[in-house]
This record gives structure tokens, C-alpha cells and sequence, in this order.
């Protein structure tokens, strides 16, 4: 972890090459940025794509008050459950396995809103468009919302989505960190 509650405590990886970690150093500048423009203590994160849960648990360590971490694949969420444990969270977080799509729709039928919304999903396979425009039809975004998607920095991504503009994009190596709002038009 960079910084918080859980500052310098190591998450276990998941082996091989099935995720791809956030370098420190984005994480590290992307959460500077979401702790100074919006704040972090006391607000709701989704995960979505989550691996070892590195994003969410550092929202947490931040001071976020609740964490749903959704993963697909069985082998990183083991390690992500791991990761929640070995840091006393696993009573304070929720771990959806299943594809996004599918806990975005649960989660949204449960009537659950998010502050915040994480989502990295693996590059070049058009996914980080596609679940912005679930998460946004969906209702799952408070008003003044951020969401944050990572990508290959080659992958575009459009100004606005719904109800989601973009107020930033920056580039960090082969990673484009892209950060959205909510616009003030929501209705819930």
C-alpha cells in the first residue's frame, strides 16, 4: 500500500500473468488525486476488476467507509480474499466472484450506490468503454460520483458517457489513468 491506515503492508500477488497490477506509481498519483479533488473518507467503492484488490484496499486504508470488490476469476479472488484478511477487512468489504456485468446488474437491483467506482479490466479488449456505459445505465452512481478507469494508453476513450464527463486523463509509461464525474444531472 502507498499511504493510509495500511501504509507499506504488501499484498500477496496473483501468480502468472492473469492480472495486471497498478504500478505504485500511478497508484500513487491516482490517489492523490481522488484524496485532494474529492476526498475519500466515509465514501462507497466499487472495484470492478479488482485482482488483488490493490485499488479498493487502498481506498479503504484512505479512509473509504465500504468496499464491493468484484472479480471473475476464482484464482485472484482467493487472493484478494487473502489480501482483505491479512488486513482485518474481510468483516468490513464484500467480494462479488462473478463477471462484472452480472454483479453490476445485482448490485444495482439491491438498490446500492457508489461514491467511487474503480475500473481496470484487462487492455485492448474494448471492456473499459463497455463498462462504463453498464455502470452508468445502471443507477449505481451518487450524485458527484468519480469513476476511474485504467487503460493501455493507446486505448480512447470518449469526453462524456451519460451522465459521466471526463475531467481529466493523464499518462503514466503504457497506462492511461482516465478520471470521470458525474455531472449534475442525475436523478435518483
Amino acid at each position: 500500500m502507498i499511504a493510509g491506515s495500511f501504509g507499506g503492508r504488501r499484498l500477496v500477488a496473483v501468480p502468472g500473468d492473469l492480472t495486471r497490477p497498478t504500478a505504485d506509481r500511478v497508484r500513487e498519483a491516482l490517489f492523490s488525486r481522488l484524496q485532494s479533488r474529492y476526498g475519500l473518507v466515509g465514501i462507497r467503492v466499487l472495484d470492478l476488476f479488482a485482482g488483488t484488490g490493490a485499488l479498493g484496499i487502498e481506498a479503504m486504508s484512505r479512509g473509504a467507509h465500504g468496499l464491493v470488490s468484484v472479480e471473475r476469476s476464482r484464482q485472484a479472488a482467493r487472493v484478494l480474499l487473502e489480501n482483505l484478511r491479512s488486513l482485518g477487512l474481510d468483516g468490513r468489504t464484500e467480494l462479488v466472484v462473478s463477471d462484472f456485468e452480472a454483479a453490476v446488474a445485482d448490485l444495482a437491483g439491491e438498490g446500492r450506490v457508489f461514491e467511487g467506482v474503480f475500473v481496470d479490466p484487462p487492455y485492448g479488449r474494448g471492456l473499459a468503454l463497455r463498462t462504463l456505459e453498464i455502470v452508468v445505465g445502471t443507477g449505481l452512481l451518487a450524485r458527484g460520483a468519480w469513476v476511474s478507469v485504467e487503460t493501455a494508453d493507446e486505448e480512447a476513450l470518449p469526453n462524456s458517457v451519460g451522465v459521466l464527463v471526463r475531467v481529466r486523463e493523464d499518462v503514466y509509461g503504457d497506462t492511461k489513468l482516465t478520471l470521470y464525474e458525474v455531472t449534475d444531472t442525475i436523478e435518483h
